[in-house]
């Protein structure tokens, strides 16, 4: 009998501005019940149809940095205009326990974090197919000016600069081919060797005997050490 670790894996999805990976993770949590997707802290308020507890938990940026005191997050990051996010790390522990894999969709700076204290953790990076294709997503939404499409070119490229750190690159070029990359990555890693925790065979000696003893097989020659 083969008995696998029941503990989930931990798997990190980040990418670069526009490449999807929102949408991809989406998919990946549609298709499996087995998998969870981890919620972020953060300072900053609420925006336009966010929910607490759905999309962030909302605290205050004292609540947050009390939370820093008590060791709360897996890891953390002051970004710009000075609000925090976070990631919790008694709720991801809790799931793990349960067999639950967790997805975190964070950033190469947490990501790296994070692989440090938990180095079997899966690292996946998703890209658009080029960066004229990201220039077209952006454009696409409408919502940056130019200084802002800028910002984000110069975060990807850095961004890229880092994808030598992952396990995994996915290209999201087609939507469902790369959900399907992503699973089949997931579903791998389920398979490791490393996640074996006991391979055994009862009675084996009289398993082979009784199987070697059947009219239909010729047992001429054969002994059981």
């Amino acid at each position: 009998m083969i008995q696998t670790k029941k503990q989930g894996n931990l798997i990190i999805i980040s990418g670069t501005t526009c490449a999807g990976k929102g949408t991809i993770i989406k998919k990946v949590l549609e298709n499996h019940n087995d998998i969870v997707l981890s919620i972020s802290y953060t300072s900053r308020p609420p925006r336009g149809g966010e929910k607490d507890g759905v999309d962030y938990y909302f605290v205050s940026q004292e609540e947050f940095e009390e939370k820093i005191k008590n060791d709360d997050f897996l890891e953390y990051a002051k970004v710009r205009y000075g609000n925090y996010f976070g990631t919790p790390k008694s709720e991801i522990i809790k799931q793990l326990d349960t067999g639950k894999d967790v997805i975190l969709e964070i950033d190469v700076q947490g990501a790296k974090q994070i692989k440090e204290k938990f180095p079997d953790t899966i690292l996946i990076f998703i890209m658009a197919p080029s960066m004229e294709e990201v220039k077209r997503r952006i454009k696409a939404r409408g919502l940056e000016n130019n200084e802002q499409i800028i910002d984000r070119f110069k975060t990807a490229y850095k961004e890229i600069n880092e994808i030598n750190k992952y396990n995994y690159i996915v290209v999201n070029d087609d939507l469902l081919e790369a959900v399907n990359k992503v699973e089949s990555i997931l579903t791998s890693e389920k398979c490791r060797v490393d996640r074996i925790e006991a391979l055994s065979v009862e009675n084996q000696e009289e398993i082979i005997h009784e199987f070697l003893m059947e009219k239909e097989f010729d047992n001429s020659g054969i002994t059981i050490e």
